[in-house]
């Protein structure tokens, strides 16, 4: 049994305590939310590795077999998506399970403390139940007129957030884990959740420097249809409304949508 679903609590037990996120300055775009969330992990007791800033995940625990990694949205603002920088995300890395932790807050706060809005804690297989690929950053130099530019492929992934992909997440605290790990005492089930592998999946990409077009080559699925069980859960004392997933296709177009808004 994980130290999820006590993490969960400890977090949701400081939100209704009014425990504030802290940053810095107007500067501190980055590390106050993973501050607030730290806090929290001195209060489970465990002691626990915080990694620098390119490392993954955030915060490993040192007894157990567990990962979190953080993720601060602001809201208003972008929430069916975020950065993964160079990481992509996955439910298992070097031996450790790995947790999600997304955290929204207000995105224009009128001081440097602020409230956590709403907060989702789910296992990374619910992003994406892949953890065999093996991220790897490559180069080739000969570009140009003379042939002595280097051309970096320096890979930038965009994933969607636990916002995107379950009804009934925003604007409250969700706990999501696979159905196979066990629930704990002051958990109350509040939906079940089915993700299902797509038939074909990409394996290759190649970049045209003349025509600036991107093309991508797929192959058969080898776990085509299969089903990735996870439960919503909240902590005794939350509304019970219903977490459910959204339809891919409805999953698909706010993703499109997002992705136009970033590039105007």
């Amino acid at each position: 049994m994980s130290h999820a679903a006590a993490l969960f609590e400890i977090c949701v037990t400081a939100i209704r305590r009014g425990e504030l996120i802290h940053r810095e300055g107007a500067k501190d775009k980055e590390f106050h939310f993973q501050n607030w969330f730290k806090r929290r992990l001195c209060a489970l007791g465990t002691n626990f590795e915080e990694g620098g800033r390119n490392s993954y995940p955030d915060f490993r625990l040192v007894q157990f077999t567990e990962g979190y990694e953080l993720k601060g949205l602001a809201y208003p603002g972008r929430e069916a998506d975020y950065d993964c920088n160079s990481q992509v995300p996955c439910g298992h890395h070097n031996g450790r399970d790995v947790y999600y932790v997304f955290g929204r807050y207000p995105a224009r706060p009128d001081g440097n403390s602020y409230p956590v809005i709403d907060l989702v804690l789910c296992h990374g297989s619910f992003l994406n139940a892949d953890d065999t690929y093996v991220h790897k950053n490559k180069s080739f130099r000969g570009f140009g007129s003379y042939g002595d530019i280097l051309v970096r492929d320096r890979k930038m992934y965009v994933a969607p957030t636990p916002f995107a992909l379950a009804e009934g997440t925003a604007h409250h605290r969700t706990l999501i884990l696979p159905a196979s790990e066990a629930s704990s005492p002051g958990l109350v089930k509040v939906g079940d959740l089915v993700r299902r592998e797509i038939d074909e999946v990409v394996v290759a990409y190649a970049f045209d420097l003349r025509t600036n077009e991107l093309t991508t080559r797929k192959l058969p699925n080898p776990n085509a249809g299969r089903e990735h069980r996870f439960v919503a859960y909240r902590l005794e004392g939350d509304p019970v409304s219903s977490v459910r997933m959204r339809d891919r296709r409805q999953i698909l177009a706010e993703l499109e949508a997002a992705e136009s808004d970033d590039d105007e």
